[in-house]
């Protein structure tokens, strides 16, 4: 007979589905897998039922050869959060992601003109913003405009940025970073209302 699975999450402590969690879905996928005959356990039906769940990125369920089922969780990870008459959270592959009563990411928000099913110019933004450690420690809100533009809020900074279409982002990016080290420097960051990066070549601010 089989015991009481064993659930292990791969990956990082932050629960967002928690083992109760699973153990349900478990439960509810095969009446009760504990004390089931093991011959019968259909491990495959297990795993397409865990896969079914918005936070699972992928589960795999073993059993040993003495029954005992051991099934490994890796979640999604959410790199945005999306907040307009829809919350949810972007994960790490540009996919819907709900958002979760256990545990709450600490990633930016994304606000404006967003669809549930056009979700690649801010996830685009998103990866960006997770890739690189200044964006990261600044970027706060990503907000797309009808017109697909992005603009940024920065941490303790009063300015919008406008970044303009994601094309020459790079160029763009180091743009911002030298006007704001240079900027903090001079202590003139509050001086500002909007900081339009839309064409590479030049910053353009606009005092308050």
């Amino acid at each position: 007979m089989v015991g009481k699975p064993t659930i292990q999450f791969i990956g990082d402590d932050n629960l967002f589905v928690t083992q109760a969690t699973v153990s349900k879905l478990l439960i509810q996928n095969q009446e009760s897998v504990t004390n089931k005959p093991k011959d019968i356990i259909d491990l495959n039906a297990l795993e397409i039922a865990l896969n079914s769940n918005p936070m699972i990125k992928q589960a795999q369920v073993f059993m040993a050869i003495d029954g005992s089922i051991t099934a490994n969780i890796e979640q999604k990870k959410p790199i945005a959060r999306v907040s307009t008459n829809a919350s949810y959270y972007i994960d790490d592959e540009g996919s819907y992601m709900p958002l979760s009563t256990n545990f709450t990411a600490r990633v930016p928000l994304v606000t404006g003109a967003i669809e549930k099913n056009n979700l690649s110019n801010v996830f685009a933004m998103a990866k960006k913003v997770r890739a690189d450690q200044f964006l990261k420690n600044q970027v706060v809100e990503i907000h797309q405009n009808e017109d697909q533009t992005i603009d940024l809020r920065l941490r303790d900074t009063d300015f919008k940025v406008h970044l303009g279409h994601l094309k020459l982002l790079n160029k763009k990016i180091n743009n911002l970073k030298a006007f704001y080290l240079k900027a903090k420097k001079d202590k003139v960051l509050d001086s500002y209302s909007v900081v339009n990066l839309k064409f590479d070549k030049q910053v353009i601010c606009t005092k308050k």
